[in-house]
């Protein structure tokens, strides 16, 4: 091993950085990546339901598909963290949602919100982090929902 590399790293030292970086994709923006007021929730905070349906591009998806793959995946990542694999799942599934109402899109963030929660009760409540699953599924979560947020948030062009 190289010198100064150290064979771990301290759990709070993993879980205070995976926290931070959690809170500024998806709630609020702290200055470690993203400018102020584009986290996830506050980008969606200002986007209406018609705006959420229309595509993106011609033929495309729309902010709200993305908001539903996004949601899917939260859970499929919340379930893989904890062991649970699927054999299958139906991707183009997640994208089944294209146009929504007002209404609609209310529930459908308060249901990204649900899932983020979950994600970090179940993360809270690891003894360790010394698993695959565990630390990929953290930082796939992380790139994944920027990578969308990315999208959403270059929609105007």
């Amino acid at each position: 091993m190289a010198e100064g590399i150290s064979e771990g790293i301290r759990r709070e030292v993993f879980e205070g950085a995976l926290r931070a970086l959690l809170t500024e994709t998806f709630d609020k923006v702290e200055g470690i990546y993203l400018d102020r007021g584009t986290s996830l929730f506050e980008t969606l905070a200002d986007i209406s339901a018609e705006e959420a349906s229309k595509p993106m591009r011609e033929g495309g998806p729309t902010v709200a598909g993305h908001v539903e793959h996004m949601r899917f995946y939260l859970a499929t990542a919340r379930d893989y963290m904890q062991g649970i694999w699927y054999e299958k799942l139906d991707w183009k599934e997640s994208w089944k949602v294209t146009s929504v109402t007002p209404a609609q899109w209310r529930d459908l963030q308060v249901r990204l919100r649900e899932v983020y929660e979950e994600v970090l009760r179940v993360m809270a409540g690891f003894s360790d982090w010394n698993d695959e699953r565990k630390v990929g599924g953290a930082i796939g979560l992380i790139a994944h929902t920027a990578y969308h947020l990315g999208a959403i948030r270059g929609r105007r062009g």
